[in-house]
């Protein structure tokens, strides 16, 4: 199985701009990917990314300026399973991902919170990919429309994408990796606000 890792460097995770500068979350984007390269050890990911950066990966990078969508999608097709994995799954573990490449379907779909599709197998030569909005909804039309089974998996670790503060307690509480080790770091702490534990940055 092929597996590809999007990854965004010009303008990554704008949602994070209260906390962190542009090169602080290209930081933090980085060590979310390597926390998704760890967790795909022994599947010989490739890393696609929309312009250079620099880190020292052990996996190809190939250069694709294009829309997610569309830099997706061009790799799709061919008789060959591919899965796609996004690389701001923080929470993604070896485990997680196992279960995801087991299960069976011509698409199998890791729903993110919010609606979106944080992660893919697709093992049928006429599926594609929009992920546009509430991308999940499409996926399943897409699906639908071409005929092909589609499971979709139920996994807290592959649900969860970090796009949002609030998104960065969920790495304090669950994560052990690269991103939880950035996070303390840059002075990212757990804020019981009474009702629900959230983050804070203690700027030092």
């Amino acid at each position: 199985m092929r597996v590809v890792v999007p990854f965004g460097v010009r303008s990554p995770k704008t949602r994070l701009d209260s906390l962190f500068s542009l090169e602080e979350r290209r930081e933090l984007a980085v060590a979310m990917l390597r926390d998704v390269l760890d967790a795909l050890c022994g599947h010989d990911p490739v890393v696609v990314a929309d312009a250079p950066f620099e880190a020292s990966l052990d996996v190809p990078v190939e250069l694709d300026d294009r829309p997610l969508t569309e830099a997706v999608a061009a790799r799709l097709g061919g008789d060959e399973p591919i899965a796609v994995v996004m690389s701001d799954l923080a929470l993604a573990t070896p485990e997680s991902i196992s279960r995801l490449f087991e299960t069976r379907g011509d698409i199998v779909a890791a729903p993110g919170l919010g609606g979106g599709t944080n992660a893919l197998v697709v093992r049928h030569p006429e599926f594609t990919v929009d992920y546009h909005g509430a991308s999940i909804r499409d996926h399943r039309r897409i699906a639908r429309d071409i005929g092909a089974t589609m499971t979709e998996l139920d996994s807290m670790r592959l649900a969860i994408d970090i796009d949002e503060p609030r998104d960065l307690a969920e790495v304090l509480i669950h994560g052990e990796g690269h991103a939880r080790a950035w996070l303390v770091e840059a002075g990212v702490e757990l804020h019981d606000s009474g009702s629900r534990v959230t983050s804070r940055r203690n700027r030092r």
